[in-house]
């Protein structure tokens, strides 16, 4: 471990000199490296060590490029190749440990570089021990980069000589090298007419080939793919369907495989298509082609798809027939690489195939139609431009609901905490509003939940009387600690007095339970256009309606997600000060108007109204209690004020929810019945009114 330490430090050191300025003493390294000859290197019995390698002994580099006749697009393929026992690194190792393998051509008015180099074998990546626990990216043997390039106008590839250096480090198990430039001149390879490679399986009747056009393209373009099925005279190949129908004659079917975030469209083609009754399967109307057909795939790469080589796959299955019988269902994988670099060029690239089984191809396109249905049947029935307008009025209605009577409480909390989080930090602020957002919009997919599979639409759960009255609760509890009864370091609810000492910051928990908290609020709120919109929304499929749902808490939430994009909208407030005493107590009073307005939605339920306010009394000596205890107390003491507070609220709320009141059985008046009731020795009450 020491030796390797050393070398180390001997490899960085020569690393970081310029490399126009060394000047190496090969024969003097190998001595300094052969005092650290480890047992595995071979040595001459009786002799000195051997002499170290020059890295020219060790490490060779060739290249070529190819480019289709006719083409300005070309392909360059440089080629490192080490001997055993050797290594070099690859050209995105990070720095801090071995040199990196740069690639550099020399500038030219004949070619220019489009993309990046890209090695076609994976390094082999490592934790090294003795750089730190630095990753270190090796390639053994052999290693091919390539790179798009681009020829100018009217220059002959075949005349063309592209020269370059690759800069790169060879080590062995005992240290490395001094990193060293190997020149390289690539001249045409072979030239790849264009065209295609053409595939037919033992004993079939139908010829295959493909095509990729354009072979090099930017990010963002659109190339298109080929597929062609030729079959034999006097033979025709079945037109291309969605997926396997099991029975009868075999459709053409074709699936394409890209990286994700690539779009791909339905295989589509112009070739005629011929209906007639099958002659083999009675009932059943055959759709083939008679001559050669070909299918095209427009595959657009991503905007922000690096350069690079980008793999295409997919599979393709079809079976032919003539007027005697039918070849049996055959399948093929075919494959091509697409060149994304800084503009497009103008070739092509054929595409490869290798045999496959015709129920693999319709697997496959089983799992494409499965996806397709799905995400149909989701908006099954919704016009695209209907959706995008009740999409569009949602975010409005939802915006505007930070202005109902309903929410304006919780908001006067949340410009508290803008004042408090007008001092921190961007990333701090955005966070927290994120937060905040999150915690909205979780309660706006809850109701979207209710509303689907419960039926329940918007200010539904108001009409639960065991949700109002935990709602009254919360609220007057809030109330109370605003008003000065109780303080308690609740994230995100701190104004100015002892809890502002030891809670003067918002957290992320803080922030997600007030979003939950207002969107709770505004549900019983009917803004401007939200029943129309909610209306539509919950007699749409379910995933209309999340969509609809969301868009309301993504409008509600659009000004916090502002303001945490820019920070610098919240200077109109005031900085924090003895104001915010002030504006803390009256937002107490917000909030008991809040639950006046709470036992008003339990009109529907009289019964509740004295049971709630005793259990309100209860909760509010419960606070006080609470609040007498100092929060610098110690924390046997807090413990023992709330335990006491948490009985006691416990209690006054069963006692004011279980106590049921019994009525007397009144009846109508009678001489008799008085009679009766006092010969049988009763007490009688006897309620009478007159109209004057």
């Amino acid at each position: 471990m020491f030796q390797r330490a050393i070398l180390a430090g001997v490899t960085l050191l020569s690393s970081s000199l310029p490399t126009q300025a060394q000047v190496y003493d090969y024969d003097r390294a190998a001595g300094v490296l052969a005092q650290f000859n480890q047992p595995e290197l071979p040595t001459v019995s009786g002799a000195a060590p051997a002499p170290v390698a020059r890295p020219s002994e060790v490490v060779s580099v060739t290249a070529e490029f190819k480019a289709g006749a006719g083409d300005s697009t070309a392909r360059l393929h440089v080629t490192a190749k080490m001997q055993t026992g050797w290594h070099i690194y690859s050209t995105t190792q990070a720095p801090g440990g071995p040199v990196a393998t740069t690639i550099k051509l020399e500038p030219s008015n004949d070619y220019e570089l489009t993309g990046e180099f890209q090695a076609q074998t994976e390094p082999h990546a490592d934790i090294s021990d003795i750089f730190g626990g630095l990753v270190v990216e090796e390639h053994e043997g052999e290693v091919t980069w390539t790179a798009p390039i681009q020829l100018a106008a009217g220059v002959d590839p075949a005349q063309l000589k592209i020269s370059g250096t690759v800069k790169a480090q060879a080590c062995n198990a005992t240290g490395c090298l001094p990193p060293k430039n190997f020149s390289f001149v690539a001249t045409q390879a072979a030239p790849e007419i264009p065209g295609v490679e053409i595939y037919k399986a033992a004993n079939s009747h139908t010829t295959l080939r493909g095509r990729l056009t354009p072979a090099v393209a930017a990010p963002g373009a659109t190339v298109t793919l080929e597929l062609t099925a030729e079959p034999a005279p006097g033979w025709h190949v079945y037109a291309r369907a969605d997926r396997d129908p099991k029975l009868g004659s075999k459709p053409a079917l074709i699936s394409v495989n890209t990286k994700p975030g690539w779009q791909v469209s339905r295989p589509a083609t112009d070739a005629p298509v011929i209906e007639a009754p099958s002659k083999f399967n009675a009932g059943e109307v055959e759709r083939y082609h008679e001559q050669a057909v070909t299918w095209t795939v427009e595959i657009e790469a991503p905007g922000d798809a690096t350069p690079g080589e980008y793999p295409i796959s997919g599979l393709i299955g079809y079976q032919s027939c003539d007027e005697n019988g039918c070849d049996p269902p055959r399948a093929a994988r075919f494959a091509v690489d697409l060149t994304v670099a800084t503009r497009s060029g103008d070739g092509q690239a054929p595409l490869t195939f290798k045999a496959a089984k015709y129920n693999e191809a319709a697997e496959a396109v089983e799992k494409i139609s499965l996806v397709a249905e799905s995400t149909a049947a989701a908006f099954a029935g919704v016009d695209a431009l209907e959706l995008a307008g009740q999409l569009a009025l949602g975010l409005l209605a939802g915006f505007i609901l930070n202005f109902m009577p309903c929410v304006l409480p919780v908001i006067g909390l949340k410009i508290m905490s803008f004042v408090h989080q007008a001092g921190e930090s961007r990333g701090r602020v955005f966070a927290l509003n994120l937060w905040y957002v999150f915690g909205l919009i979780s309660v706006f997919m809850m109701l979207a939940t209710l509303a689907v599979f419960a039926g329940q639409g918007w200010g539904a759960q108001f009409q639960n009387v065991a949700f109002t009255i935990s709602l009254t609760a919360m609220v007057f509890v809030f109330a109370l600690s605003f008003l000065g009864v109780w303080e308690i370091p609740i994230p995100g609810f701190v104004g100015t007095g002892k809890a502002n000492e030891l809670a003067a910051q918002e957290g992320p928990a803080g922030a997600f339970f007030k979003g939950m908290l207002t969107t709770v609020l505004a549900t019983p709120c009917t803004g401007p256009l939200l029943i129309p919109v909610l209306t539509w929304a919950i007699s749409q499929p379910a995933a209309v309606t999340y969509a609809v749902f969301g868009s309301i808490g993504l409008g509600m939430a659009s000004p916090y997600l502002v303001i945490g994009a820019f920070p610098k909208l919240v200077g109109f407030l005031p900085k924090p000060g003895a104001w915010m005493e002030t504006f803390k107590q009256s937002m107490g009073f917000v909030l008991l108007a809040t639950v006046i307005w709470l036992f008003w939605t339990m009109k529907s339920t009289p019964e509740y109204f004295i049971p709630t306010l005793a259990f309100l009394f209860g909760l509010w000596a419960a606070c006080w209690w609470i609040g007498r205890t100092p929060l610098t107390a110690n924390l046997g003491a807090k413990l023992k004020a709330w335990s006491v507070a948490a009985v006691f609220a416990a209690l006054v709320g069963s006692l004011a929810f279980g106590l049921e009141a019994t009525e007397l059985p009144w009846q109508p008046y009678s001489r008799a019945a008085l009679e009766q009731h006092r010969a049988n020795g009763a007490t009688v009450l006897v309620d009478f009114t007159a109209d004057w």
